[in-house]
C-alpha cells in the first residue's frame, strides 16, 4: 500500500478498509471461507510509516518501492500517492507481478492512462480504480428506485457537490495544498470529472457530450507551512453533460462553495413519475401521486414546506463504508482471477471527460466524447 500516509490513503483505505478487513477475520468468500489480507506499507518517511505500523500491528513497511514489490506474498500493489508520481509506480508494479488497484484519477491524460491499460491487459492482472461513490447507501438507494422503474422516464439530474475549502491564513486548509497547483496533478476538474463519469454512467448512462466552466475562484492560498503560493489549478467547474438516452445532467463542482443542503454532495433526479434527492447516505423521494402544485406568484410568500413534502427512502439493509465495500469486491475478484468491472478502462474513460471538459472551458465550446462507455 503506498501513499497510505496521507489522509485518504490513511483513513478511507488503510483503516477503514484493509485494517478492518483484517481485524474482522479477512473478506467471506461465496463458499463461507475467508479471505484474510495483510498489509505492506511503502512511502517515503520511514518516522511515519513505522508509527503507523507500531499502531496498528502491522509488520513490514518500506521505503523502497522495489523493495516493497519484491515482497513475494503480496500480490496486490495499492497506490493513493499524488497523481503525479502514479503511472511510474503502476508501471513497477505490473512488471513485478502485481495486481493492481488504485485511487483516481488513474493517470494525468488519456494516453497515459491508456499505456497503463495495455500494459495491465498484456501481463494478465486484475486491475481496478476506486469507484467509492456507488458503493455509498444513498446512491445505493437511488439505484434501487431507478432498477424498479419509480422515476419512469428520467428527463434530467442535477448534483451539488462542495464545501468551503480554506485559504490557510485564517484557518488551515482542510486539503493539501498540491490540489490546487496544476502542475502537481491538482484542480477539481480532473479530481471530480471522473467520480462524475463513473457515477453518471453506472446510473443513467453514458456521457456522450459535455459544457463546462472551470474556474479558479481563489488565485492565492496558503500552504501547510503557511507560505503564499499561486493557485494554478481550477476550484471550481460547471458542467452540463448529455447523456446516452437523452439524459441531461449538470453538476456543480467547487472548493468555493458554502453548504446549504444536507449532505456536501446532492443530487436530485426528476422523471416522469417521481423524483429523488441522493446524497452520500440519505435519499429522499417524491412520487407523482405525491408532488404538490404550486403557483407561481412573487407578490405573495408561499405557504407551502417544500422541503417537508418529501420523505425519506428507508435503509432496507445494512451499509458498510463504501471504500471497504469495493476493496472487499476488489479482492474477492482477485481470488477468483476475474476481470475488475471497474478496471483501468474505467478509469480511462474518467479521464476522456476530463480532457473534454478542459476543452469546452478554455474553447468556451460544447464538446461531443468519442467512443463512449464500453
Amino acid at each position: 500500500m503506498n501513499g497510505v500516509t496521507g489522509r485518504m490513503g490513511y483513513r478511507q483505505h488503510l483503516l477503514r478498509s484493509v485494517l478492518a478487513i483484517r481485524d474482522d477475520g479477512g473478506v467471506l468468500r461465496p463458499d463461507g471461507t475467508r479471505l484474510q489480507i495483510e498489509p505492506v506499507l511503502v512511502g517515503r518517511s520511514r518516522d511515519k510509516l513505522a508509527d503507523i505500523a507500531r499502531r496498528h500491528d502491522i509488520e513490514l513497511f518500506h521505503t523502497d518501492l522495489d523493495a516493497a514489490l519484491a515482497e513475494d506474498g503480496a500480490s496486490v500493489y495499492f497506490d493513493s500517492q499524488v497523481t503525479s508520481e502514479r503511472k511510474k509506480a503502476i508501471l513497477r508494479a505490473i512488471a513485478a507481478g502485481k495486481h493492481v488497484y488504485t485511487e483516481k484519477p488513474l493517470a494525468e491524460s488519456v494516453e497515459e492512462g491508456m499505456e497503463l491499460v495495455e500494459a495491465a491487459r498484456a501481463a494478465g492482472i486484475v486491475d481496478g480504480v476506486v469507484h467509492d461513490k456507488i458503493y455509498l447507501p444513498g446512491l445505493i438507494k437511488l439505484k434501487r428506485l431507478i432498477d424498479s422503474g419509480f422515476f419512469g422516464r428520467i428527463l434530467s439530474v442535477r448534483g451539488e457537490f462542495g464545501y468551503w475549502v480554506f485559504e490557510g491564513d485564517l484557518l488551515p486548509a482542510q486539503r493539501p495544498s498540491w490540489n490546487y497547483r496544476a502542475e502537481d496533478g491538482g484542480g477539481i476538474t480532473l479530481d471530480m470529472y471522473c467520480h462524475w463519469n463513473y457515477v453518471l454512467e453506472h446510473l443513467f448512462g453514458g456521457v456522450e457530450a459535455v459544457m463546462t466552466r472551470s474556474v479558479t475562484h481563489i488565485p492565492q492560498r496558503w500552504d501547510e507551512q503557511g507560505n503564499t503560493y499561486e493557485a494554478t489549478a481550477d476550484d471550481a467547474a460547471y458542467g452540463i453533460f448529455e447523456l446516452a438516452g437523452g439524459v441531461i445532467a449538470q453538476i456543480n463542482s467547487s472548493w468555493a462553495v458554502r453548504v446549504d443542503r444536507k449532505e456536501l454532495v446532492e443530487f436530485q433526479v426528476d422523471g416522469t413519475h417521481g423524483s429523488a434527492v441522493a446524497g452520500l447516505f440519505g435519499c429522499r423521494i417524491q412520487p407523482r401521486v405525491r408532488t404538490p402544485k404550486p403557483v407561481w406568484n412573487p407578490d405573495v410568500p408561499t405557504d407551502q414546506d417544500f422541503r417537508g413534502q418529501w420523505e425519506e427512502a428507508p435503509d432496507n439493509q445494512e451499509f458498510t463504508n463504501g471504500f471497504r465495500a469495493q476493496w472487499e469486491r476488489y479482492l474477492l475478484d482477485v481470488d477468483a482471477g476475474r476481470t475488475h468491472p471497474y478496471d483501468f478502462m474505467s478509469g480511462v474513460r474518467g479521464l476522456r471527460l476530463v480532457d473534454a471538459a478542459l476543452r469546452s472551458s478554455d474553447e468556451g465550446v460544447r464538446v461531443q466524447l468519442a467512443g463512449g462507455p464500453a
